[in-house]
């Protein structure tokens, strides 16, 4: 879903700078307290330029970035979210917490993003393990969360949860069905 998302956005003429122009609009429709962190890919980053794009997305508002394929020694410099998977080690899971830039996110599948018929089984581990690697990092849980029920569940074990393929899939149904989809998230993680 996301893929195909990308690839629509680029056939429609979507480019770097049109979307940090996004950033900044939306910067300006939520205000300055509402985090705002953008997900890209290194090839993005390393085509525009590593720090050229960090400074035009802080300029733009982000909060923070999230670059999914960037291992956590590489580029130390640039101010991230780090990720974590079910097969990170120990150590693995350390070192992403002492360079994350807020908390940690977790990645509950292998494999790739995508919506799911069930919460993966693997959080309730990793999230084990990265609470006794680094006690004092908030911890989200992310990929394969796409129903209520999974926001739920993640959220009771997690300190916060994030929501990708399934919010871009309902989008493609316009604004008014993300708005309802992103209510009954809201709705569930208030139960």
């Amino acid at each position: 879903m996301i893929r195909r998302a990308g690839e629509r956005a680029l056939a429609e003429g979507m480019r770097t700078g049109a979307c940090l122009e996004c950033l900044a609009d939306t910067r300006e429709r939520v205000g300055a307290d509402v985090p705002l962190i953008p997900m890209t890919y290194a090839s993005i980053l390393e085509a525009y330029g590593w720090d050229r794009f960090a400074a035009d997305a802080r300029a733009a508002g982000a909060t923070s970035l999230i670059v999914v394929d960037l291992p956590v020694g590489e580029r130390p410099e640039l101010r991230r979210v780090q990720l974590v998977a079910p097969t990170s080690t120990d150590e693995r899971i350390r070192r992403a917490a002492e360079h994350t830039d807020g908390w940690l996110y977790l990645v509950t599948v292998t494999g790739t993003t995508g919506t799911r018929d069930e919460l993966s089984p693997a959080l309730a581990g990793l999230v084990q393990r990265a609470r006794r690697t680094s006690p004092q990092t908030p911890l989200y849980a992310g990929f394969g969360i796409s129903t209520p029920e999974h926001a739920r569940a993640a959220a009771q074990l997690a300190d916060g949860i994030v929501v990708g393929s399934r919010a871009v899939e309902v989008a493609e149904d316009g604004p008014p069905a993300l708005q309802s989809y992103v209510a009954s998230l809201r709705v569930a993680l208030n139960r």
